[in-house]
This record gives structure tokens, C-alpha cells and sequence, in this order.
């Protein structure tokens, strides 16, 4: 009781903030992450208030968590298994080559190597998620948490311009439906931009894009797992010496519903509502980082961030264009 006294306040203050940001969207189009986030940073001097804090903390790690195991409910190994081989190691290879790009772009632009593993991370498997994921198995610091909410404004506008401008190119380019929605699903940074944008060409195109967006998100495990291992022993420091799990629980979790779902025993409905619940939480978990940060601390990044955004986008985009070209 005295959790949920403490956690209650706070998190009522998110789910408001989620509430609204849901309806802006959905009345007004527009990216629902991003209100949320943009109605947090307006409402930033609340995190100096005892009252919402910790609800606010438990929001921006735990239910962040919990929304990203979620994420597990919306893919099946068949349909992934339906890519074949080349478009599953353009995949992997787009993924591999963005991440290396980040850490590079990073280290020329003297920035902190954790900047260019979010920013990789983000714009190589499924932007806003896969930033707030990584962030999460890296060491909490205030410096990580303004470049994730950073990361989570640049990659949402560039999805959406990709959104627009991407169909015009692949049709300029003649690519087939297909190769329309492998360059969609490969490229595109958030999962409902790249539904849209595939939709704007054809049911056949989104269906394509679909998938192989879908298999970049399953990436998001070994990734994460892999960061969880080398930053050990940070975070261990960062806590007093205690070590974390070698696995994730949140990254367990969404391995179980990965599975579940991929050999059929959750139901359709089942599927649905678990990756509504996943949305809900990740807004949530938005709004909750968005109170916790300040305009001023954003202006501190300058403008390198925003570089390193663009050059890994226009990379991957570069890049999975050339192959599909030489198919």
C-alpha cells in the first residue's frame, strides 16, 4: 500500500499526459510519442514536486519496461521466416552497419560513445522503442536520459518525412511492391509510418513492409542483450556494486511472448490487445521522460545529436536502396 501511495500520483499524471496526447493524435493526426512528449517537457517544473516524483521515475523505467516486453506479442517467427534469406540478412546487415555508423559519427563528432549506440539503435530497429529500450541497459545518467529524449524527437520527425518522401522514390525508382515494402519495412524508423507509407502505395507493399519491419524489432533483443553484458559492470557501479541480471527480465519477457505467439496459442484478440498495451505504456513511459527533462537541458546537446540522426537515416536509406537496386 505504501508503494502505491507513493507511485500513484505521479503515474496518474503520465497516464493524463498519455490520455491526451492519444486524443490530440487521433483528432488531429500527427505522432502520439511525440505529443506526449512535447506535453511532458511543458509540464517539466512538476518533477521537482515529492508528491509525483517517484510516480514519475516508476513510469520512465518500469512501465517503459513492461511496454517494451509487450512489443514481443506482435511477432511470429513464420511470418519473419516468409523475408527468405536476402532480405533477412539486409536486415541484419542494415542493422549491424547503422549501429557501427553511430558509434563512429560519435567518436568524429566527439561525442559520448552511448550517444551513438541510442541514435544507431534507434534509427537501425524501431525508433522511439528501440531508444527508450537501449537507453534502458545503458547507465542511467542525466546526460543518456536528455540524448534518449532527444533521439525520440529527431527519429519520430524523420519517420514521418520518411513516410512522405519514401513512396515518391520508390516509385520514381519503378521498384516492384515487394521491394517497395522491403525498402519501407528496412528503412522507415517507427512501425506505423511504415504501415502507412506502405498503404499509400499498395495493401501488398504495407504487407511486405510489415514483416520486415517486424524483424527489425525482433533485432532489438540480441542488441540489447549484448549492451546489457558490456555495460555490466557501469551500471553495477552506478547501483553500489549490485550487478544486474545478465538478462534483462523485460528482455525475457519479451522472448516468452515472442514464442507464445509464434506457435498459436495466443489468440487474435489476445495479440491485439497486448500491443495496444504496449503503445499505451510506451506514451506513458514518454510522458514520464519528457516531465523529467528541461528545454534548457535539451539546448546543451546542440546541434551534433541532430547530425548524427540524419547521417545514420540517410545511410540505412542509401544503403538498402543500393541492394534492392543490384536484386
Amino acid at each position: 500500500m505504501n508503494f502505491i501511495r507513493g507511485v500513484f500520483p505521479g503515474t496518474l499524471l503520465c497516464i493524463v499526459i498519455a490520455f491526451a496526447a492519444t486524443f490530440i493524435s487521433e483528432h488531429y493526426g500527427g505522432p502520439q510519442l511525440l505529443y506526449a512528449l512535447l506535453i511532458g517537457l511543458a509540464l517539466h517544473y512538476l518533477s521537482h514536486d515529492a508528491k509525483v516524483k517517484t510516480g514519475i521515475d516508476f513510469c520512465s523505467r518500469t512501465v517503459l519496461r513492461c511496454g517494451v516486453a509487450l512489443l514481443g506479442a506482435r511477432i511470429t517467427l513464420p511470418h519473419i521466416a516468409e523475408l527468405g534469406v536476402r532480405s533477412a540478412l539486409l536486415v541484419v546487415a542494415g542493422v549491424v552497419v547503422t549501429i557501427l555508423c553511430g558509434v563512429v559519427l560519435a567518436r568524429l563528432l566527439k561525442r559520448p560513445r552511448e550517444e551513438g549506440l541510442i541514435s544507431g539503435g534507434a534509427v537501425a530497429i524501431c525508433g522511439a522503442s528501440a531508444a527508450l529500450a537501449i537507453s534502458a541497459a545503458l547507465p542511467q545518467t542525466r546526460e543518456n536520459e536528455r540524448y534518449t529524449l532527444l533521439t525520440v524527437v529527431g527519429v519520430t520527425v524523420l519517420s514521418t518525412i520518411a513516410m512522405i518522401v519514401y513512396p515518391f522514390i520508390a516509385h520514381e525508382l519503378n521498384l516492384s511492391a515487394v521491394n517497395t515494402g522491403i525498402f519501407f519495412g528496412a528503412t522507415i524508423h517507427d512501425v506505423a509510418q511504415v504501415v502507412a507509407a506502405g498503404l499509400i502505395v499498395s495493401p501488398q507493399a504495407a504487407d511486405s513492409a510489415t514483416v520486415v519491419k517486424l524483424s527489425r524489432v525482433l533485432l532489438l533483443v540480441p542488441v540489447v542483450l549484448m549492451l546489457t553484458v558490456l555495460y555490466r559492470s557501469s551500471t553495477a557501479a552506478q547501483s553500489g556494486g549490485k550487478r544486474q541480471p545478465l538478462v534483462p527480465f523485460f528482455l525475457i519477457a519479451f522472448i516468452a511472448f515472442c514464442v507464445v505467439a509464434s506457435m498459436g496459442w495466443l489468440p487474435k484478440e489476445a495479440i491485439d490487445f497486448a500491443s495496444n498495451a504496449s503503445r499505451a505504456m510506451l506514451v506513458t513511459a514518454i510522458a514520464a521522460v519528457g516531465i523529467k527533462t528541461s528545454f534548457q537541458e535539451l539546448s546543451l546537446l546542440g546541434w551534433k545529436p541532430i547530425a548524427m540522426l540524419v547521417g545514420e537515416t540517410l545511410l540505412l536509406g542509401v544503403m538498402v536502396l543500393v541492394v534492392l537496386l543490384v536484386w
